[in-house]
């Protein structure tokens, strides 16, 4: 039977500290809040009214709850305080040296029975427990920011923590109505350990001028339905936070590249650029503090006439394809009110990809998301064929044929022997090397990558994907298509991956090695990144769903081009696509699809 807890401490008071304390109280637990001034006690007890005074006026506590809340609280300077606790959770700043002594002094004030818990996100908890004489009564317990509203708790045992400690802290979580998983103490734990390498790449990409930083955040947001993009996710945990968390990681986990922090993060550090805190990170706050992001110098200019300037008239668009991307994109541009002709190999295949269209169409309506008039208008805007010749007097040719070199290859060089002069060339490829495709024809400044994500009428996002040879001339009408689409291009070089593929499937992969060590269990990961960090999927639902021979042929690629061990398919990935375990398509990949 799990020990109950009638008294918590808390030692540090910042905005997790102050959050941690609201948890408890919130939940009938007397809490002392322990800083070591009464300046510092202060901006604790400021944190938590606020935070509580929020809570009342948007109507989720009621006023006599919070003046319970507080009343639950007693504020105290110095660790003294905690003499009778039943538990102390320390929550101050992620220095080892300065949890060791803090834990060293608990042990000395704190009774023997105490549990002593860190909140640390990255350091070991067993080079903290080491500190007292009672190591076994050790453990960690990290909470996410902010603690009051995310559900996840990851509880981290030692090899020496006491199995009648975890199982109380367990039930503990459970009481203050959080998910716990419980995990190993390894660098990162489960959430940091998966989060913190993609945004460090995500930092590197900025850093080498890859793409903007306004691109990075919105391909990630709605390519992926992040939260967050990682830049601005990297200003709210502060740039020295986070430097300080890979620093760690990359000392403990191995020292994988991936985790060793890019140097422009250490160069903002230094500058005080530390994120929303100090005002400026990545972005420009309203003020310290303030999640408003204001224009600054890199703000890029977004307004049509901007977006359209060297952009080349499109009127009459080609379409080539039959698959459901090459349908949805058809679908796309023809509502948008462009003339289109849809180019498939004969006419069987053209039926189909008119029937799917039709199909499609029809659903808008039956959703009320689309009239009845303007799916007739936009269907009568299409035109089938079953040859290449009809595209002779095109503006642009958007190909989405299947992902191989050759035959897109041979298509472009087609393409340019057919098409007129100033057409713009695009292909879908979502892996392969634009500039390959580019130098199958005469006319490589011409060539573009448009990457449109699936399903195509429904994702708001295009890659727009220049090669060294692409004219400046291309790039804007492929700017100006996407926003005439409705849809937001970002833009960036041509690179395996691209912005996207190439940030998400090394995190899947990471998480693949995760499951493959015997870290946590597929559904404790999952857990962490849906709770923990507000993603839609969690790995390896996500993983199942795109198909596990999608992603290991991806991640195939990034590996090849990038040269990067840590991009290295998992072992386990590979022998899963070898088995047949493709994801929810075969009925089975990481957990068993036939049985739901």
């Amino acid at each position: 039977m799990a020990r109950e807890f009638t008294s918590v401490g808390v030692v540090g008071l910042g905005t997790m500290g102050a959050g941690i304390v609201e948890v408890f109280a919130r939940n009938g637990i007397d809490v002392v809040a322990v800083e070591i001034s009464a300046t510092a006690v202060e901006r604790g007890r400021v944190t938590l009214t606020g935070s509580t005074d929020r809570a009342v006026a948007k109507g989720k506590l009621a006023e006599a709850d919070r003046d319970a809340l507080l009343a639950r609280v007693d504020w105290q300077v110095g660790l003294d305080a905690l003499h009778s606790v039943d538990l102390v959770i320390e929550a101050v700043p992620e220095h080892l040296d300065l949890k060791q002594r803090i834990f060293a002094e608990l042990d000395r004030v704190c009774k023997p029975e105490a549990i002593l818990a860190t909140n640390t996100s990255s350091l070991s908890v067993t080079e903290i427990s080491v500190a007292t004489t009672r190591p076994n009564q050790v453990i960690g317990i990290h909470f996410f920011n902010p603690a009051p509203v995310m559900k996840l708790v990851e509880v981290v045992r030692t090899v020496v923590t006491s199995a009648d400690v975890v199982v109380d802290v367990e039930a503990l979580c459970e009481r203050l109505g959080k998910v716990d998983v419980t995990i190993s103490d390894r660098a990162g734990f489960i959430a940091n350990a998966l989060l913190f390498g993609y945004l460090n790449h995500a930092v590197s990409m900025f850093e080498s001028r890859y793409a903007t930083r306004e691109d990075i955040d919105a391909a990630m947001k709605l390519g992926c339905g992040l939260p967050m993009g990682p830049l601005a996710l990297m200003d709210l945990i502060g740039l020295d936070t986070a430097y300080e968390i890979l620093d760690t990681m990359y000392r403990r986990g191995g020292r994988d590249r991936r985790h060793a922090p890019v140097p422009l993060i250490k160069q903002m550090v230094t500058a005080g650029l530390l994120g929303r805190k100090s005002g400026r990170g990545f972005y420009t706050y309203e003020r310290p503090g303030s999640p408003v992001v204001v224009t600054d110098e890199h703000t890029p200019v977004t307004t049509g006439a901007a977006l359209a300037d060297g952009a080349r008239a499109i009127a009459k668009v080609g379409i080539v394809g039959s698959g459901t991307m090459a349908t949805g994109i058809i679908e796309v541009f023809a509502k948008a009110g462009y003339e289109v002709i849809s180019v498939t190999r004969g006419a069987e295949k053209s039926a189909k990809v008119c029937e799917a269209v039709k199909t499609s169409l029809n659903k808008g309506v039956v959703r009320g998301k689309l009239s009845e008039e303007d799916r007739d208008a936009a269907l009568g805007r299409v035109t089938w064929s079953a040859t290449l010749d009809h595209l002779a007097d095109v503006d642009l040719v958007v190909e989405a044929v299947v992902e191989e070199l050759s035959v897109k290859k041979a298509l472009f060089a087609s393409l340019d022997e057919i098409c007129k002069p100033g057409v713009v060339l695009a292909t879908t490829t979502s892996s392969l090397p634009v500039i390959d495709v580019a130098m199958a024809t005469q006319r490589p400044a011409d060539v573009i990558g448009l990457h449109f994500f699936n399903p195509a009428p429904i994702m708001p996002l295009v890659e727009i994907v220049q090669t060294i040879r692409t004219s400046a001339e291309t790039s804007a009408t492929a700017r100006a298509v996407c926003a005439a689409l409705g849809k937001t291009g970002v833009v960036c070089g041509d690179r395996s991956g691209f912005i996207v593929n190439a940030l998400l499937f090394p995190y899947l992969n990471d998480a693949v090695k995760m499951l493959e060590a015997s870290y946590s269990t597929a559904d404790d990961i999952d857990y962490a990144m849906k709770l923990g960090c507000g993603y839609p999927m969690g790995p390896f639902e996500l993983l199942d769903v795109v198909g596990l021979d999608v992603s290991l042929a991806i991640q195939r690629e990034l590996y090849l081009e990038l040269r990067e061990p840590g991009f290295a398919p998992a072992p386990l990935l590979e022998h899963l696509v070898t088995a047949g375990y493709l994801g929810r398509k075969s009925g089975r990949g990481f957990r068993d699809h036939t049985k739901r």
